[in-house]
This record gives C-alpha cells, sequence and structure tokens, in this order.
C-alpha cells in the first residue's frame, strides 16, 4: 500500500544565513515536529553564483546542543572547525554529520579555494533531532566522503539512490545515527518512473530539490518543494518530468516533546534554560585558534 500524501510545501523567499548561505527553509519543527519527527529542520542553499574574493564567507563560530546536522554538498565546498577539535573540507557529493549532543560550537565557511575561484553553490542542511536520552551524548563529527556513500542504481536506468544512512535493499549509509531513520539522496532521469519501499510506521518526506516529480501519480513537486506523506504504506511512487534531484527522509517518529530555542534543541523550558546558562559559563568549549 503507498504511502498517503499528507501535503505540499515549499519555500519561494529566501534568507541569508551569514554571508555564505542563501538559503530556503523548507521545514521546521515549528510547524511539522510531530509529522516530520526525528526530522526538525531542512534549508537548502542556492543554487547561486559566486564570485571570487578573498574574503571569509560564511558564519562564524556558533553554538548547538541536543540535536544533530547533516550538510550535503552538491555544488561548491564548505569548511567545517568545531570545539571538538574535528574539521575538514566537504565538496560535492560530500556529507558532514555533526552530532551537538551535550553542547558543540563551531564554525562553516567556504573553503579558502572556493573563495578565490568562486562558482556555483548548492547545498542542504538538515537538522535530526536526538532522543532525550541521547541529548548529552559526546558532540561528534563524522566526515562522510562521496566514495564512501553506496550509490544504489534504479530499474531501467532511471536514476540512482545515494544512501546517507539507513538502508535501502542491501546497501547500508555510512552514518552513525541514534534512532532508526533513513536519507537517500536521489537522482531521477527525465520520464523515468520508480517505485520506492518504505518503512511502515516512519514519517516520510520527498523533497525536491531540482527538477519535477509526480508523486504517487498524483502531486506534482517543483524545485524547493516537499510532500509530506502518512505513516501507514510502505512505497511511494516517484515519476519525473524533467531531470530531477530529490532527497528521500524518513525516520521513527521520537513521541517526545520538542521545546526549541535558536540552536538548542531539547525536550522542557527549564533544559533551554540549562544549555543557555552552559553555554554563557563556556561549558561548549571553544574553536582552537
Amino acid at each position: 500500500m503507498q504511502k498517503k500524501i499528507l501535503g505540499r510545501y515549499g519555500n519561494d523567499r529566501g534568507h541569508w544565513v551569514g554571508d555564505g548561505f542563501p538559503v530556503r527553509s523548507l521545514f521546521s519543527y515549528s510547524n511539522f515536529g510531530e509529522h516530520l519527527s526525528p526530522f526538525l529542520l531542512l534549508d537548502y542553499a542556492g543554487p547561486h553564483e559566486f564570485g571570487p574574493t578573498e574574503s571569509r564567507r560564511g558564519v562564524g563560530e556558533h553554538p548547538h546542543k541536543g540535536f544533530e546536522t547533516v550538510t550535503i554538498v552538491y555544488d561548491g565546498e564548505v569548511e567545517h572547525r568545531d570545539s571538538s577539535g574535528a574539521g575538514g573540507v566537504i565538496g560535492p557529493g560530500d556529507v558532514q554529520w555533526m552530532t551537538a549532543g551535550s553542547g558543540i560550537q563551531h564554525q562553516e565557511y567556504h573553503s579558502p579555494a572556493f573563495a578565490r575561484t568562486g562558482g556555483p553553490f548548492r547545498m542542504v542542511q538538515l537538522w535530526v533531532n536526538l532522543p532525550a536520552k541521547n541529548k548529552g551524548a559526546p558532540a561528534g563529527y563524522q566526515s562522510l566522503a562521496a566514495a564512501d556513500i553506496p550509490t544504489v542504481p534504479l530499474a531501467n536506468g532511471a536514476g540512482s539512490l545515494r544512501v546517507i544512512a539507513g538502508d535501502y535493499n542491501t546497501a547500508h549509509g555510512p552514518a552513525r545515527v541514534f534512532s532508526p531513520l533513513n536519507v537517500w539522496d536521489g537522482v531521477l532521469q527525465e520520464g523515468a518512473e520508480v517505485t520506492l519501499n518504505l518503512p511502515e510506521g516512519h514519517n516520510s518526506a520527498i523533497v525536491s530539490l531540482e527538477g519535477r516529480l509526480i508523486v504517487n501519480g498524483t502531486e506534482e513537486l517543483g524545485s524547493a518543494q516537499f510532500a509530506l506523506l502518512g505513516r501507514e504504506g510502505a512505497s511511494v511512487t516517484l515519476q519525473a518530468t524533467a531531470h530531477s534531484s530529490f532527497l528521500v527522509l524518513t525516520g521513527q517518529p521520537l513521541n517526545e516533546p520538542i521545546a526549541g530555542y535558536g540552536p538548542f534543541v531539547m525536550n522542557t523550558q527549564e533544559e533551554i534554560r540549562q544549555a543557555l546558562e552552559d553555554f554563557k559559563a563556556g561549558r561548549f568549549g571553544g574553536i582552537a585558534a
């Protein structure tokens, strides 16, 4: 049985995060918390053409606590550093999976090489909630190179799926996760159609990044739109009327309260107050010069 389409949503209005990330927020937990748990937020940055510069474009040192950030780069390069001592540059096809957990400070800039040359820039940042029992987990960082992410060809040359987290058929994504979820990065050729098996009982969404997709034969998605799917059912059918790139997100609902304040996502307002106190007291550490 196909999962029911609960609605189609998108956002044509963008805003800047720092001076390096022109984003459209496609969903956040303030509107879709229950229906998309454990996923909290998705920002789609670009497509944007940057000119060459010697300045640092991006976002300076800032805190997070209680969840994870997942950055998927399609065009351009992003350089990451954080208070756990981790860091690195990710480029097209690479993924950065950061666990804020008990508290972290990090910064994200265009890489020096990309800044000097400029060029097309496109990426996604996804926030993934942590279960209450894991919100105090040690901060950590996973750098997932494109070469280490398995790619599954779809039937009849329809396209492909990269399995970043979770499982598709026999492929297992390299991301270490705290609750059952899937993050698949897909491409579908113009005119192709595919039926994907999804877990029964998971919250699910099809996020169209570029192109045009028809979901379950009825709902058409353009760029920067997503279809919210119901928990019941175990499949979704996608048809591309243009060459399309998309994300498939599924996750077992956490069924826990969400209390958020800016870069902190906890379960209660008291925990938010404690997070602010910990940050102001310097307990998240700092980034070495």
